[in-house]
């Protein structure tokens, strides 16, 4: 059992002792958290002079698993889009016009519901032909969103149904207005509607978030064919590493594609074969 020692008594060695005990219970990540809060802790006692030194300032922490984006599969993404185009009202009409941009051209959840009316490049207010969006995502940096023939029909009707949300004494300059807020929609109200929209669609709705969208439109284009760096600049990724993550999740999915459906995969070797008939 271990004995209380004062904060500016403890060594480096006896921290590397408690992570270690840590180690054998708890999750890399669970271990890093309290890694961060003891380098804290001890960056604190030395700025305040209470301690000389810092033994936790080169603690390593633990190399932790990549983990993989969640994404749907392109059954589970058309039935959540199939679910929306049979919902008429006037919310019906909007979760269509989001669902369609944000699927569709891989926006970050912050930057669909942010958008600005101005962005769909309007000469009037009935029909949207706009076949690009320039968005500003992290940073401050520009780039060119697609805009589909199917996006551009949803978004066309729900301008005949925007006025419902937008404030009745102001005019709002955002896509999507919120009018008790006087402000946009927000993230978690979109992200609620997508999960009311899965159990509809008889998708688990624990499977379904705004970022689970965007990683759907990667990994969806990637298993079509789509070039890693047009991905990269479709989603606004400064370092191509970032978008390498998708090739894992598409590699996983296209191997069990080939070793379900190829024919090659499905064929008896002749020592196989022998044992059937033998059997």
């Amino acid at each position: 059992r271990q004995k209380k020692k004062q904060a500016n008594s403890i060594n480096r060695a006896e921290i590397e002792r408690f992570l270690a005990s840590l180690s054998s219970e708890l999750s890399p990540q669970t271990v890093a958290r309290k890694l961060s809060a003891i380098r804290q802790f001890f960056a604190f006692l030395y700025t305040d002079n209470i301690r000389r030194d810092n033994p936790a300032a080169t603690l390593e922490a633990p190399r932790l698993a990549k983990r993989l984006p969640k994404t749907l599969t392109q059954a589970d993404a058309a039935a959540l889009i199939s679910a929306a185009l049979g919902d008429d009202s006037p919310k019906g009409i909007r979760l269509q016009a989001m669902l369609e941009l944000m699927y569709g051209g891989g926006l970050r959840v912050s930057e669909l519901v942010s958008l600005l009316l101005s962005a769909l490049q309007l000469k009037g207010l009935s029909r949207v032909e706009a076949e690009f969006l320039l968005v500003s995502g992290k940073g401050g940096k520009e780039r060119l969103v697609p805009v589909s023939a199917k996006a551009r029909e949803a978004l066309s009707r729900y301008l005949d149904v925007r006025k419902v949300f937008a404030p009745e004494d102001s005019a709002s300059p955002y896509l999507f207005p919120y009018a008790r807020a006087r402000g946009h929609i927000t993230r978690q109200q979109f992200g609620v509607m997508l999960k009311e929209l899965a159990v509809k669609a008889g998708i688990d709705p624990e499977k379904i978030s705004p970022h689970t969208l965007r990683h759907s439109f990667a990994t969806h284009l990637l298993e079509g064919g789509a070039d890693l760096r047009v991905i990269q600049e479709l989603l606004g990724h400064s370092d191509i590493s970032t978008t390498q993550i998708y090739t894992h999740v598409a590699g996983d999915r296209l191997k069990k594609l080939v070793s379900e459906k190829h024919p090659l995969a499905r064929r008896v070797i002749p020592t196989e074969r022998k044992r059937v008939e033998e059997s």
